[in-house]
């Protein structure tokens, strides 16, 4: 133990013994990167004023899939731009990114690769949103493409880098902070990637039904940033999920949500179940990862009612993790604060 931590120890203890009933966030774990204070990333916030809705952007193109179920990537490049034009009301896609990051970033892009190749993140969205990032100015070797085990990013299409050139791509792996960090119900050990490395963050799930969270949207994306996610599955995920993305290293950092809805899974998830695929040739963007898990939520609600299932809630895995997060300050859930542009 060093001088550093020693002195959290003392301040945590006179804590307790004042009658604390809670522990401090960042009590055992490494100074985190601080986030970018610039003002043009500032200005487009999620929530914004408080009369201000929360906008989540759809584009949906039926050439997205080639007669090989393989995504154009000029179509996905394409749509990307054009959602990030509606998201930030810029009036080019450069203008959009370099409102949001700086050349100075650390940006990390975590991605969804636990399905495999069928239902994970599309390597050619990864790539739209990297050619948006370097039209902002962001080098290539501020890039990091990421998710919990390089072998699954591996098997789900990706290349692995783990060179200082170029884009890199890895798994976070054993790469995990030394000391768990404190957050509401969870403790957890963060991958260094988003305490230390990153200044900035996207997430790019994948629309998905999951087995006992009900969804696995934005939110639950982040339980690939710990070390311990099997311990957070109690009560459909609930508040465990929220918990986790109250923690600076989240909150602070999220600039930007893109669901690759180029497959929904609406049943039978997190893994790959052709019966209750369909190919929905989609991306969404938000700033708000409540919003967008909300919208998310709703679309597979709506293709399992199409499909004659339950509704979540009757089988028995409603996504209450989402009402918790919108209480605990991430966002929003009330359809009333959600302006949903689909295009």
């Amino acid at each position: 133990m060093n001088r550093r931590l020693f002195l959290k120890y003392i301040t945590f203890l006179s804590g307790c013994l004042a009658g604390s009933s809670s522990l401090p966030v960042g009590l055992w774990g490494s100074d985190p990167v601080k986030p970018s204070k610039n003002n043009a990333v500032r200005k487009h916030a999620f929530l914004g004023k408080a009369r201000e809705k929360s906008r989540v952007v759809q584009i949906r193109n039926s050439a997205l899939l080639d007669s090989n179920r393989q995504v154009n990537p000029a179509i996905a490049q394409g749509m990307i731009n054009k959602g990030m034009l509606h998201l930030t009301g810029e009036p080019t896609p450069e203008q959009a990114w370099k409102s949001l990051f700086t050349s100075n970033d650390m940006v990390g892009i975590k991605v969804n690769a636990l399905g495999g190749r069928q239902i994970a993140t599309h390597p050619e969205v990864v790539e739209a949103v990297v050619s948006g990032l370097k039209s902002a100015g962001v080098p290539e070797k501020n890039i990091i493409v990421w998710d919990r085990l390089t072998r699954e990013l591996s098997s789900a299409g990706y290349s692995i880098n783990t060179s200082n050139q170029g884009v890199r791509c890895f798994g976070t792996d054993t790469g995990y902070d030394p000391y768990p960090e404190i957050i509401g119900s969870v403790g957890s050990c963060f991958s260094t990637i988003i305490s230390s490395q990153c200044t900035a963050l996207i997430n790019i799930p994948v629309l998905k039904d999951h087995d006992l969270a009900g969804v696995s949207l934005s939110l639950k994306n982040f339980y690939g940033a710990i070390h311990n996610p099997n311990k957070y599955h109690d009560n459909n995920c609930d508040p465990y999920v929220a918990d986790l993305n109250t923690h600076p290293y989240i909150k602070d950092k999220l600039r930007l949500v893109i669901c690759d809805a180029v497959t929904m899974l609406y049943h039978g998830g997190p893994a790959y179940k052709p019966q209750w695929a369909v190919d929905y040739c989609a991306v969404v963007l938000s700033r708000d990862p409540v919003a967008i898990d909300r919208i998310g939520a709703g679309l597979i609600e709506e293709n399992r009612k199409e499909k004659n299932l339950p509704s979540l809630k009757e089988a028995g895995r409603e996504p209450l993790h989402i009402a918790t997060a919108a209480r605990k300050g991430l966002g929003t859930d009330d359809p009333a604060s959600i302006e949903f542009v689909n295009l």
